[in-house]
């Protein structure tokens, strides 16, 4: 996609206002030090003399801070916690000799000292030149690998490790690297500061680190006073150039975290009390926009969703441990957003994938490559104590660390019961979760995204997973990819790669860039009926073509039969092709069957697929295609593995109808045959055997009025 076509799909996606506002930055950004001068050492401290030596001993002093890293604490730590000692001192022993590895890339040995400007796995050295001048979009170098490196977050290890150990070799490191980095990246210049948001994550592990390695004999007056600097600039920026409008997404949250953690342990700072005041408002007002009040996130993209909610805990810990209490705002919308993960994975289910994961994390105090969701959990519960994360979540070194900023309970906040075997409906971010024994559906009942550009959803409109038994069958195939491989990213958030209907080989929602939705697909639920375990929803993707349709999906999974129905029917004006797609794990084998498909793991028998239509439907599997991007699984950024996508597609005149029966064959192995699905007066009508029983679903009035919702009778004889 060419460039002047991105910026033309972007600037429609802005209000005028925006618009108005990014050309008036634009114009700041061509003016020497982006408009402004140099700040002086008298300017940070709003003093005629900077006293450095001062500054320093009340930084070591933690006078008027919080102290999160400190080395009493990590006496009990390595008792309590030895095996995530030992992890985090290996760790920081790698990073100390420059081993460094993101993402699923390989680990690379980066030589002293530090380029970081380069890309070892691109082999592409990234201009040192104004950030603004700076295209990541069309660059050769993946911008997301040599971001990560530059936001420094393993410096909090390399101080874990000093106070840990007492070894003076981690805090040289540490500061020897700082300084490389310091004196390579003048504010302003280079790939690391571009962008705000860049600034705010990096400076959260700065800071930190510094705090963490106060009393270090590395830590020099003339080191204090150049990180001091960096970090002052960086906190300017946060502010200054914070996201706003259509990018208020993650990206301000971080901004505003990095501005508020430089605030709360830099106080002697000048504009230190002004910006923690502006950054605790803008957050507390994010909390409630980007946490959503049943505690979904709004981004649609659990991965997103666990980063901002960290940011907000990182701020919630400091001021917790300066001040005894945080914002409530913050620590209310943290808890929301765990009761809703705890509700999600339960006791033992796997972990959601739904939207963009870039693996981010706020600040890095254990040595784990990712952060789970029960990771996660683990972490709120320890500060918040909030009861469904401790039962659920998972004790780390991270949460270790911040249970030393413990909160008291909010109170008057709602909360969802405790986690365990039960279904629940989340309306705000549109989820709907069915559970019976050890089996957990989900339905994608939400919007696309967040915001104008909805930048990390995917258009899955109506997809459906499933779990048995603490195992992914039906699932998200992941993110793939960002920067590095655009052919990944195109397949991993279109429609075809996930668990929802296609029709006519189209996205439900219209792609404008990586990150950008020029149309979006809105979904109307029309029923969601826990009990009965019956989910009736459409969405208007599709409404766009010459000739119309709406998709509209019934998902029918009563808890006490072994099957679950999935009717999908399209209906409107035209001839189309309609296709069903079921990606399913890579632990999965699939043997194909005369009606369908069976999946299996080491040759057991898992789940039986049966496919039907009201027009001919033609059974398809497809695993590992490079071309189409199709049949692959991706647990991590930049890698994928092969996994199975199968379904069925046919063409016809509309109305369409085609079902779609999961069989779990839990030890019943009652197989399910001869799956017929019609219409007749305007009901839909689907039967099969199965064993010995012979199933009928009626869903009457689906046909003829759109507007009333579908009464589903289901009748089973023997």
């Amino acid at each position: 996609m060419s460039q002047l076509l991105w910026h033309v799909r972007r600037l429609q996606s802005m209000s005028p206002r925006e618009v108005a506002w990014r050309a008036s930055r634009a114009g700041r950004s061509l003016l020497p030090h982006g408009g402004r001068g140099a700040t002086s050492d008298a300017d940070l401290f709003g003093t005629p003399e900077a006293d450095w030596e001062t500054a320093l001993a009340r930084f070591r002093e933690c006078a008027g801070r919080p102290a999160l890293l400190d080395r009493g604490r990590a006496a009990v730590i390595a008792r309590e916690h030895p095996a995530g000692v030992e992890q985090v001192i290996a760790a920081a022993e790698r990073v100390a000799g420059g081993r460094f590895a993101y993402f699923g890339y390989p680990e690379v040995t980066l030589p002293e000292p530090i380029d970081w400007h380069y890309d070892p796995h691109s082999k592409v050295g990234w201009p040192v030149v104004p950030a603004s001048r700076i295209d990541h979009r069309t660059a050769d170098g993946d911008p997301k690998w040599i971001w990560e490196l530059n936001r420094l977050q393993h410096l909090t290890w390399l101080a874990e490790a000093w106070l840990f150990t007492g070894e003076e070799r981690f805090g040289d490191a540490a500061f020897r690297q700082l300084d490389s980095w310091i004196e390579q990246n003048p504010p302003g210049i280079g790939i690391g500061w571009r962008g705000a948001f860049e600034a705010g994550v990096r400076s959260i592990s700065i800071a930190v680190a510094l705090q963490g390695l106060r009393n270090s004999p590395a830590l020099t007056t003339a080191r204090f006073r150049a990180v001091v600097r960096v970090l002052a600039e960086s906190a300017r920026r946060c502010w200054d150039e914070r996201s706003r409008f259509s990018s208020a997404n993650n990206h301000l949250v971080g901004e505003m975290a990095g501005l508020a953690t430089v605030s709360i342990l830099l106080p002697d700072l000048a504009r230190a009390e002004s910006w923690e005041k502006d950054a605790i408002r803008v957050l507390s007002a994010e909390a409630g926009r980007q946490i959503l009040p049943d505690g979904a996130g709004a981004e649609q993209a659990m991965g997103y969703q666990i980063f901002t909610s960290e940011l907000l805990l990182t701020v919630a810990a400091l001021l917790t441990l300066r001040d005894g209490r945080p914002p409530p705002e913050l620590i209310a919308a943290v808890d929301r957003s765990a009761d809703f993960i705890a509700a999600l994975v339960g006791d033992r289910d796997p972990e959601p994938h739904y939207g963009d994961d870039d693996e981010g994390f706020a600040l890095r105090l254990g040595a784990e490559p990712v952060r789970t969701a029960r990771d996660h959990l683990g972490t709120v519960g320890a500060v918040t104590r909030n009861t469904a994360a401790r039962r659920v979540g998972r004790t780390t070194l991270s949460a270790a660390w911040m249970n030393y900023a413990r909160t008291e309970p909010v109170s008057g906040v709602e909360s969802f019961p405790e986690p365990g075997p039960r279904s629940f409906y989340a309306p705000h971010g549109g989820l709907v979760v069915l559970r019976a024994g050890a089996r957990r559906l989900t339905v994608d009942v939400g919007p696309l995204g967040y915001l104008s550009l909805a930048a990390h959803g995917h258009a899955d409109a109506l997809a459906v997973t499933l779990s048995i038994d603490g195992d992914d069958v039906i699932g998200d195939p992941g993110t793939g990819s960002y920067y590095r491989h655009p052919d990944w990213r195109a397949a991993h958030r279109g429609t075809r790669a996930h668990a929802t209907v296609c029709v006519d080989g189209l996205d439900q929602s219209v792609v404008g860039g990586p990150f950008l939705w020029t149309e979006h697909a809105r979904v109307r639920v029309r029923s969601v009926d826990l009990e009965r375990c019956v989910v009736d929803a459409e969405h208007s993707g599709y409404s766009r073509l010459s000739q119309p349709v709406v998709h509209r999906r019934w998902l029918i999974a009563p808890p006490d039969r072994g099957s679950i129905l999935v009717v999908d029917l399209i209906a409107g004006r035209g001839r189309h092709e309609v296709r069903t797609s079921w990606p399913l794990s890579p632990s999965l084998d699939v043997t194909p069957l005369e009606e369908g498909h069976l999946a299996s793991r080491d040759r057991e028998p898992i789940l039986q697929l049966v496919h039907s239509a009201s027009s001919e439907l033609i059974r398809y599997e497809v695993r590992g295609d490079a071309q189409l991007g199709l049949g692959w699984w991706s647990r991590r950024l930049e890698s994928r593995e092969p996994a199975w996508l199968v379904g069925g597609y046919c063409t016809g005149d509309v109305p369409v109808v085609v079902a779609t029966v999961l069989n779990p064959l839990d030890g019943r192995m009652a197989w399910a045959e001869d799956l017929t699905v019609g219409v007749r007066d305007g009901c839909l009508i689907a039967s099969w055997r199965e064993g010995s029983s012979e199933n009928r679903v009626e869903i009457k009035d689906a046909i003829g009025t759109m507007t009333k919702n579908g009464d589903v009778v289901w009748n089973r004889s023997h």
